[in-house]
């Protein structure tokens, strides 16, 4: 029995894409001027970044590689036979499909691409910061014409440069997540389980962004809620524990739009909290409110950075923040993606422009047993204009509008 390699299934009719054509145009042929200034021949991406950046596609691995293939002439996108026509409905422009009924087809599939394009050998861009050893290896070995090239560091410089199109994509999901954190505040009450007041606010996200963009997947949105002990680390996931009066608390919602990443966190506070308590949500948002006004054009990050350390210092708490103040925004969640040159962090040099979107987001941990134990944290996202910033998250903060009554 001979069964296909490849297939190309082209079943039903595209969807509407979640940018215009011109938008994703302009995102290829600035990676096709970066090819050719590097001399490269071809790339291929294996991210899932980077392929729903260029292509609009959002794959689901479950074990199984995917790809996108650009040349100076072809876009075409590498799925597995178990999506079916999917990728194709959801690609920018080509796709083909690789079956499991051999071994190495997926390889082979990347390799008939850049055969058709007339790409037999020369310089081919990888992404070093995602692709693992082994299929590095296997690329090698499949394509041993070529040599293998990083080209993850200028495509993050790339994404770190928001369009118009963009940038009102990411505003529709900040006031996204500003009515998940709406729905967040309603649940909470005594005995409520993390769990039940997190799905209240996914919920909630969920069912505006299908209102909003009728087109899109409904996928990966959701809301991290802690409460007493389980404030501590910003990526808690919620956990059966009870909400109790004098509990500090976290809220945490993430909308998630065509794999593009917004989010609103802020401490709340059920019950009177404690003077101990108030103190460091009350330092916590002061520099917060201080870090909101160097978000601007030409400020530097790690500058940033410095500033809002001595904040901390000057209170006797900079051993108690546990990360760094912000980051960029983009394609990005919780297992993909990251545009580390634009975090807010004392080793990044990088200078703010507009088009940029950066959050403000300082934290720090009381550890527990201490008066005012939990974690205190706010976030806004910001995004960088000519003259300023502009603040697109308007969920309050700080205890004047967080105190929830028990």
């Amino acid at each position: 029995m001979t069964l296909d390699r490849l297939k190309e299934i082209h079943n039903g009719e595209r969807v509407r894409s979640t940018f215009s054509d011109e938008e994703m145009q302009r995102r290829v042929t600035a990676l096709r001027a970066h090819m050719a200034a590097e001399d490269l021949d071809a790339v291929v991406f294996t991210s899932y970044h980077n392929i729903n950046y260029y292509s609009d596609f959002l794959y689901t691995a479950f074990g199984r590689n995917y790809a996108l293939v650009v040349t100076a002439d072809e876009h075409v996108t590498v799925s597995a036979n178990i999506d079916a026509g999917q990728p194709w409905r959801r690609s920018f422009q080509d796709n083909v499909v690789y079956t499991d009924w051999q071994r190495d087809n997926y390889q082979h599939a990347i390799a008939t691409v850049l055969a058709r394009a007339g790409v037999g050998s020369g310089r081919l861009g990888v992404e070093d910061d995602h692709i693992p050893p082994v299929l590095r290896a296997q690329l090698a070995e499949a394509l041993p014409r070529f040599a293998l090239v990083d080209v993850s560091a200028a495509t993050a410089r790339q994404r770190m440069v928001k369009s118009a199109e963009e940038i009102a994509l990411i505003k529709h999901g900040a006031r996204i997540a500003d009515l998940g954190g709406a729905a967040v505040v309603e649940a909470v009450q005594d005995g409520a389980p993390e769990y039940e007041v997190a799905l209240a606010g996914t919920q909630a996200m969920v069912r505006e962004i299908a209102r909003t963009f009728p087109d899109a997947e409904l996928r990966d949105t959701w809301v991290w809620f802690q409460s007493g002990v389980n404030t501590d680390g910003a990526h808690n996931w919620p956990t059966s524990r009870r909400v109790r009066p004098g509990d500090v608390l976290s809220l945490n919602c993430f909308p998630m739009i065509a794999g593009y990443y917004t989010a609103l966190e802020r401490t709340l506070f059920y019950g009177e909290p404690g003077p101990e308590h108030l103190r460091y949500w009350r330092v916590n948002t002061a520099v917060h409110e201080r870090g909101l006004e160097l978000i601007r054009p030409g400020a530097v990050c790690k500058d940033i950075a410095h500033e809002l350390n001595a904040l901390y210092e000057a209170e006797g708490l900079l051993a108690n923040r546990t990360f760094g103040y912000g980051h960029s925004f983009g394609v990005l969640s919780h297992y993909y993606g990251r545009e580390a040159g634009l975090e807010l962090r004392e080793d990044i040099g990088t200078a703010l422009e507009p088009g940029m979107v950066v959050s403000m987001e300082p934290m720090i941990t009381i550890p527990e047993g201490a008066p005012g134990a939990g974690g205190y944290r706010e976030h806004d996202i910001l995004v960088v204009t000519e003259d300023g910033a502009d603040n697109i998250t308007g969920f309050p903060f700080g205890p004047d509008h967080n105190i929830i009554s028990a």
